[in-house]
């Protein structure tokens, strides 16, 4: 099922996506999923990015073909990072280019969105935690990223993760096709099963670092292809058995 957060007049709610109606739920997924009888005509709706986290976990170079890309021996645990929750944004919101940054780039991934609470589990229990799947790009300023070596001012300004356009229930993250288009024109072509840490595996681990809470988000590393973007430029993320995460650069 396709898990939509949207706003409808002036009210902020969770539904499920059916054809050109959406399913009004009684509260947030995450816990359990409780339906009510009222629909909404989805073009009436705005959709919002699908979660309210307490935080953002990403992964560093996850992609064999990115390593191979970047002539970088792989790694032996997985590189992590953090991005704050004032860098959410939805699908057709705005990317916004920040004052002095000389290079901004984008970077397809695929999400996962945590159920309940979970610390220190098992890769065999981990599906156990995901509520779902979704697009995200990884906006970095490249330039900044350089500059500083750790990367946390690169990764968090605000509007740098688009996330969208819903959470995706019923698929296996193993091998998702995973593209990036700019401007209409192909930059990022792969597979999930390129991962060098599968999603088990990572959940497993960042757990063991940290408690997870219902909402948060784990996103699973770029493929090959990354490049800059610049204002104006329109930018998608499509994964297979999702849809498509669209935004600009303002």
């Amino acid at each position: 099922m396709k898990l939509i957060k949207f706003k409808y007049k002036k009210d902020i709610l969770w539904g499920i996506l059916q054809s050109n109606d959406i399913l009004v739920l009684e509260k947030e997924p995450f816990e359990e999923i409780v339906v009510t009888a009222k629909k909404i005509p989805f073009p009436r709706c705005r959709l919002l990015a699908p979660s309210g986290p307490s935080k953002i976990i990403l992964t560093g170079l996850n992609y064999v073909n990115h390593a191979k890309e970047l002539k970088m021996k792989l790694p032996q645990e997985p590189i992590i990072f953090l991005k704050p929750p004032t860098t959410l944004i939805g699908n057709k919101d705005k990317i916004i280019y920040p004052k002095g940054v000389k290079r901004l780039d984008y970077e397809a991934e695929l999400a996962l969105i945590i159920k309940k609470k979970c610390k220190n589990i098992t890769q065999r229990d981990a599906p156990k935690f995901i509520l779902g799947y979704s697009c995200l790009n990884d906006v970095t300023a490249r330039d900044l990223q350089s500059k500083d070596i750790q990367w946390t001012r690169a990764k968090s300004f605000d509007a740098f993760c688009p996330l969208g356009p819903w959470i995706e229930t019923d698929i296996s993250p193993n091998d998702l096709r995973i593209q990036l288009y700019l401007n209409d024109k192909l930059k990022q072509n792969s597979s999930t099963s390129q991962f060098i840490f599968n999603v088990n595996y990572l959940v497993s681990f960042i757990s063991k670092v940290m408690t997870l809470l219902p909402g948060d988000i784990i996103s699973t590393g770029t493929p090959p292809g990354v490049g800059p973007m610049k204002k104006g430029d329109k930018v998608e993320v499509k994964i297979e058995g999702i849809g498509t995460l669209t935004n600009k650069v303002i």
